[in-house]
């Protein structure tokens, strides 16, 4: 890994450690983990690497190279304020941590992402790392949920971003060649194992050429529009309701959906369509991978990308032309954007028999289109894999 002779080169010896986190997909689920809805998700063998050596005056030094301006702090007095910057996500992690254990060691490191930035959950996947690093070198050690909600928390509290637990859990409970199946309301979860009879299959991954922040996206606004469609149906069906922060749409009966949809706002009612929608794409979606059915599986992700562009409303015109071009490529099973969908990548199930052909025809599709992007489009092929929690 290049972090590893990054280390060397900033401090003339070999990191003492490794830490990693993959990244993750999720095909089925999209936009409704935030609403405790059910979820479908898979780690990739791409993902966060950290090369990294304990500091016993408890400094912590970080080092990006996919990010300029290396960061520090100490692990007694991390700031109270986010900095702006791309170690925001870790000081909020070492904050988390802190409230909750002594923390004495910092450390040295070089932290590497294997892909672009945007879709994959790096955010996520950078905390996760970090937060394997920082324990093990304090003798700290969480559960599997500890370090999902506390990474969560960081993301929420600390950076601003009101992200559901889809993207930790996925990194966390995931296991190579099995689909996690996540109920976002209990964290109950199940992990389905490919069915034999399944076809064969890679996970192509397509970047727009286009980085984003949800911090500075309308991902927070999409999630209040939820709440507001949650807190108005309550209110014309007579349910009772609390709180509007803690309004959710799993607290809608679909009956009730189904009775009142026209009285709300449309924007409104666009999300709740997409939330019952992917609700049930979701139930689908585990069951259509439990009998091995690859086609009806890669179609409801398509159904999914469909609902996100026209009823969630997310989606930057190059991620849906890459979402219509892949559509209309033979090879793919199944597509749609990865993660929220403001700029970032798309990902897609497609036949590894026809790999080369997929990655000329999409990329050469998206170029004719975006001829400027050329250079920052790019296209990468993953598998499965285990998430952290196997290692803890």
């Amino acid at each position: 890994m290049r972090c590893e002779d990054k280390y060397k080169e900033l401090y003339n010896r070999d990191p003492e450690n490794m830490a990693f986190c993959p990244y993750r997909i999720s095909p089925l689920g999209a936009h409704i983990d935030h609403q405790f809805g059910k979820i479908n998700g898979l780690a990739i063998d791409k993902g966060i690497h950290i090369a990294y050596g304990h500091k016993e005056n408890g400094v912590v030094e970080l080092q990006s190279l996919n990010f300029p301006k290396r960061a520090q702090f100490h692990v007694s007095s991390i700031p109270d304020e986010k900095a702006g910057d791309w170690a925001d996500h870790l000081r909020g992690a070492a904050k988390m941590l802190s409230e909750k254990y002594p923390l004495r060691v910092g450390m040295s490191a070089v932290i590497e992402g294997t892909l672009p930035v945007g879709g994959l959950s790096s955010s996520a996947a950078v905390i996760i790392a970090f937060l394997s690093a920082l324990t093990k070198l304090n003798n700290i050690r969480l559960s599997e949920w500890e370090l999902i909600m506390m990474a969560k928390k960081a993301e929420n509290e600390y950076v601003g971003v009101n992200c559901g637990k889809l993207d930790q859990a996925c990194e966390v409970l995931c296991q190579k060649d099995q689909l996690l199946y996540l109920d976002c309301k209990d964290d109950s979860f199940s992990l389905i194992p490919k069915n034999s009879k399944m076809k064969p299959f890679d996970i192509a991954v397509f970047f727009s050429g286009l980085e984003r922040s949800l911090a500075n996206s309308a991902y927070n606004l999409r999630q209040d529009e939820c709440k507001a469609a949650a807190y108005g149906l309550m209110a014309y069906s007579g349910i009772e309701y609390g709180k509007f922060e803690n309004a959710r749409l799993r607290d809608v009966p679909v009956e009730v959906f189904e009775e009142y949809k026209d009285r709300l706002p449309e924007n409104f009612r666009k999300r709740a369509v997409h939330y019952f929608g992917e609700f049930e794409r979701a139930q689908l979606g585990a069951k259509a991978w439990e009998s091995g059915d690859l086609e009806e599986y890669g179609r409801l992700i398509f159904e999914s990308g469909k609902s996100s562009i026209e009823n969630y409303e997310c989606g930057c015109p190059e991620l849906i032309s890459l979402y219509e071009i892949m559509s209309k490529t033979d090879g793919i099973y199944g597509g749609r954007f990865s993660g929220a969908g403001f700029k970032g990548c798309c990902m897609a199930f497609i036949d590894p028999s026809k790999t080369e052909e997929v990655l000329r025809n999409v990329g050469e599709s998206y170029l004719k289109l975006y001829p400027e992007l050329d250079g920052k489009y790019m296209a990468a092929i993953c598998k499965s894999a285990d998430g952290v929690g196997v290692s803890l």
